[in-house]
């Protein structure tokens, strides 16, 4: 049996949605949408004199140029702003994979953004974060010391996983809504899909591992804004806002979330004919 959502065109997408829908016209127009929401929010917690904490992806990436240019052209300061990435690939020792690894994220956030952005304006090494195998419930006590995550970015995979918090069939969505930061290892589905977009499909060069924030840290962001534009994304962003919520597909769960967008562009949006 399949499900009717999935053939939705663009009107009956955008009728009825559980989550919240945005179409914008292109890739660009995302991403640039992304990063001016990024900046805004930084001007107006700079302006309160508070700090700015931001759950940041390294996928979707295509934000940051935009940022790192608006920051530098405009001096906007980045010293009161905390960067806590989602996730990074592990060795099969558990361990970060290296810095200087063509995966890396945290290799990724140094070369393309940390880097690019004017010293002085460049938030303290300190304040940018990477969840941590070795202690990865610091995470959760770091945003509880910090007072919150303000908004958390990112996308969503093939099986509907929010950073690599993969797909359960074993849990209730509540069960799975408490998951914390924690070592997992990646799904075939993931690790498929992660290498024809990353390693040209050399999948047996797809780590199996990775340390991710959980459920219980994006769900408890004051906001949440997903990036879609990718042709697989059809079928994920229909089942996103209108399929059951379930911890068969993650994505769903951010239906009851207080303040979630999800971002599309019109390719997204409309089917093949």
């Amino acid at each position: 049996m399949g499900h009717k959502y999935y053939t939705y065109n663009r009107e009956e997408l955008l009728a009825s949605p559980k989550l919240p829908l945005e179409v914008m016209e292109d890739n660009a127009a995302v991403f640039q949408a992304i990063a001016r929401e990024m900046v805004e929010e930084i001007r107006r917690k700079n302006d309160l004199g508070e700090k700015t904490v931001f759950i940041c992806p390294v996928g979707p990436v295509g934000q940051y140029p935009y940022f790192v240019e608006t920051v530098n052209r405009e001096s906007i300061s980045l010293r009161d702003v905390w960067f806590l990435n989602m996730d990074e690939y592990l060795t099969d020792d558990r361990e970060w994979i290296a810095k200087d690894h063509k995966l890396s994220f945290r290799g990724f956030m140094d070369r393309e953004v940390y880097s690019k952005i004017r010293p002085e304006l460049v938030m303290p090494e300190s304040q940018r974060v990477f969840p941590d195998p070795g202690a990865p419930e610091r995470m959760g006590e770091l945003i509880r010391e910090l007072g919150g995550v303000d908004i958390c970015f990112g996308g969503i995979g093939i099986n509907g996983h929010l950073a690599f918090n993969e797909a359960r069939e074993d849990l209730t969505p509540e069960q799975f809504r408490d998951l914390p930061t924690r070592v997992l290892e990646i799904s075939p589905e993931t690790r498929t899909a992660n290498a024809i977009g990353d390693l040209n499909g050399a999948i047996d060069d797809m780590p199996h591992w990775c340390v991710t924030i959980g459920l219980k840290e994006i769900y408890g962001a004051r906001k949440v804004r997903l990036g879609c534009f990718r042709d697989w994304h059809r079928a994920v962003v229909r089942r996103a806002a209108y399929g059951e919520p379930s911890a068969h597909f993650p994505a769903t769960l951010l239906q009851s979330h207080p303040d979630a967008l999800l971002r599309m562009t019109e390719f997204v949006a409309n089917l093949p004919e």
